[in-house]
């Protein structure tokens, strides 16, 4: 009846920087950071998280001598967002 909710987009930081790329495709990783309230060093182990699991590619490269971190949203986690999305749905109905 309830399917099992995706446990690398189950997580709260992770869940708002794969909505955030949801909804603008790719970003800088301090927009990412500022947008999420998180710290460096817990969104760059979600970011990896992610990236990991294929959800997202994380370039890195130089803009004016300063290094740059942008993040984008892969099908793969296009599709692993929706799919979590409909079965956050299913549980909501459930109770109706």
């Amino acid at each position: 009846m309830f399917k099992e909710l995706d446990p690398i987009l189950h997580s709260q930081l992770r869940l708002a920087v794969m909505s955030l790329l949801i909804g603008v495709k790719e970003a800088e990783f301090t927009f990412i950071k500022e947008k999420t309230n998180a710290t460096a060093g817990n969104l760059s182990v979600q970011v990896q998280k992610l990236k990991e699991a294929g959800y997202i590619e994380v370039l890195k490269q130089f803009k004016d001598n300063y290094p740059q971190t942008t993040c984008k949203v892969t099908p793969k986690g296009i599709e692993a967002f929706e799919a979590y999305v409909k079965a956050l749905q299913q549980y909501l109905q459930v109770g109706k």
